[in-house]
């Protein structure tokens, strides 16, 4: 199965870039489907500069999670897992109010701590996810 298993390590075109030295996302066909595995986003407006509040640096977060899956084909529904890096566990509601609404119903795998710092001052937040999409079913061959 590993044998069959490739990566690819890229920055999709049309999506929002890195604010740093790294790839966005890491393509990983595993067979009958393929993970998306995210890098760290914050919540930065195409300039870089960083939003105020958890509230609106979450929704960002989310509007760039979802350009970069859409880039794929897939969606927020496609989530498996998320990883929330919070500098204050005590705005976790406000995260966590904008996660339950962008996640329609759907409350994949998840892990929250909180950390001491992240590498962008006045970042709030940083989240990683990880997305499977289901590989389309060939057609059935014609006889």
């Amino acid at each position: 199965m590993l044998d069959a298993m490739t990566a690819v390590i890229e920055n999709p075109v049309g999506a929002p870039g890195p604010v740093g030295p790294y790839s966005q996302v890491a393509r990983i066909d595993v067979g009958a489907a393929t993970l998306l595995v995210l890098s760290g986003q914050i919540g930065v407006d195409d300039d870089g500069n960083v939003l105020d509040g958890v509230a609106a640096q979450s929704e960002r977060i989310f509007d760039i999670v979802a350009a970069l899956l859409s880039a794929y084909g897939a969606t927020l529904a496609d989530v498996v897992n998320i990883r929330t890096y919070m500098l204050d566990l005590g705005q976790l509601a406000d995260y966590g109010a904008v996660r339950r609404a962008r996640m329609a119903g759907r409350q994949p795998t998840s892990t929250t701590v909180q950390v001491a710092a992240l590498f962008k001052p006045g970042a709030l937040l940083e989240v990683e996810v990880t997305a499977v999409l289901a590989k389309e079913d060939p057609a059935p061959s014609s006889r």
